[in-house]
């Protein structure tokens, strides 16, 4: 990774350092967050609890998402960035530690307030990373703020991967209890580290918004928002709950198996994501636009709906899922990639957080929907009917992207 070439030496090095902490912070969440999520659905399954049961432990989490987007996007633009960030860090240290207590204690209404507080902490800390990116990179650099989101997003990835192999890995070495322990204790060594490393005016918006300028008043940033929602939702329909349960239940696969193919699923995908700026033509100087968005997303609808249609067949289920998720997951990451640069490209640089705050609002609003539904269509209808709600998701998705702009200028 290099500096930008339009920026001199000085202020290119600050700027670096910067964002290698933003990633750095960015990572270790990451991490165990990825880890947690894995730990709470094996772990659970493992007590007896349907997947409908294991939906609902996970709807705090992102309900409490939709609020922090949207305040926290707010908080980061009279605090800072920083603040914003180091508050995610130690709020993690805090869900984590709430699920030592003993086995007998982990109620349901006890997993979903810890889960609450990790879902707060997540979207500040995302939220934080993704808008700092906006600041690091002159306005003209385009180019460069497209590879720096991209690396970002896809090295993020890449590591809530390992964190799904590394949740079923800790829970088969150390059990539920010892595995958040450790997560815990590594996670507060980066919060310390952080409070020196990151720069105290980061994010600050030079005009303090108002709390009724919460709601994005951009056309283009609520057209993005939407088809976010919708992108986010087809994949979480079956990924989070339904995918995980089938591999185990129906397949016979252990926590190994599991937690190691979606570790490696994640991990792929943040590399492709990475490489999203050379994928929809960077080689050609192309910077992408609205009519990327839309051009992406139309091949995407049809992976899960030939999915369900094999498995509906009776198309053997471990090759329909492992070459499909394949599938899946390459364009899925393109489509993620393009709508995380075209946010902050849009955004306004004063008070950039609350534009990319509301966005991830509608983000969290697409992972509870498709969390919830994961849930309840796989437990009542099977994973063949979550395929068919995903690729109708992705079907909007696409409706709602033909609105983006055609260029890059917010002001269209």
């Amino acid at each position: 990774m290099t500096a930008p070439t339009d920026m001199s030496a000085s202020e290119a090095n600050p700027a670096l350092r910067q964002y290698l902490t933003v990633t750095g912070n960015y990572w270790a969440f990451t991490l165990t967050d990825g880890a947690l999520r894995m730990l709470v659905v094996l772990h659970f399954h493992t007590l007896g609890y349907s997947p409908l049961q294991i939906a609902m432990l996970f709807l705090f989490y992102e309900i409490f998402g939709i609020i922090t987007n949207l305040l926290g996007g707010w908080l980061g633009a009279r605090w800072g960035l920083n603040r914003t960030m180091n508050a995610g860090l130690v709020l993690q240290v805090a869900a984590l530690s709430m699920l030592l207590v003993p086995t007998p204690m982990l109620s349901v209404i006890w997993v979903m307030a810890a889960q609450a507080l990790s879902g707060i902490a997540k979207d500040l800390n995302k939220m934080s990373a993704k808008s700092s990116l906006k600041f690091l990179v002159t306005d003209n650099a385009q180019d460069t703020l497209y590879r720096w989101v991209a690396l970002l997003t896809g090295s993020k990835n890449a590591l809530k991967g390992i964190g799904f192999f590394l949740g079923g890995l800790l829970l088969s070495v150390l059990g539920f209890q010892g595995a958040v322990g450790a997560m815990a204790a590594a996670l507060l060594l980066v919060w310390v580290a952080s409070l020196f490393l990151l720069r105290g005016d980061l994010g600050k918006a030079k005009a303090k918004p108002k709390f009724t300028e919460l709601l994005s008043k951009s056309r283009v940033v609520n057209i993005l928002s939407a088809a976010r929602l919708f992108l986010f939702g087809a994949r979480d329909v079956w990924f989070v709950v339904a995918l995980p349960v089938f591999l185990g239940a129906q397949l016979g696969w252990d926590y190994w198996q599991v937690g190691g193919f979606l570790a490696a699923w994640v991990i792929g995908y943040g590399f492709v994501q990475s490489l999203a700026p050379y994928v929809t033509g960077k080689r050609k100087g192309m910077v992408p636009d609205g009519r990327t968005a839309l051009h992406w997303a139309l091949p995407l609808i049809a992976v899960p709906a030939l999915m369900a249609f094999l498995l509906g067949q009776g198309t053997a289920p471990a090759m329909v899922v492992i070459v499909g998720l394949a599938i899946f997951g390459v364009l899925f990451a393109v489509n993620s990639a393009l709508h995380s640069f075209l946010i902050l490209s849009y955004a306004k640089e004063d008070g950039v957080s609350l534009d990319v705050g509301f966005y991830y609002m509608a983000n969290a609003m697409g992972r509870l929907l498709g969390t919830v539904l994961s849930g309840w269509i796989y437990q009542t209808q099977g994973l063949a009917a979550c395929l068919w709600v995903s690729a109708g998701f992705l079907l909007l998705t696409a409706l709602i992207s033909r609105a983006l702009p055609r260029h890059n200028k917010a002001s269209a």
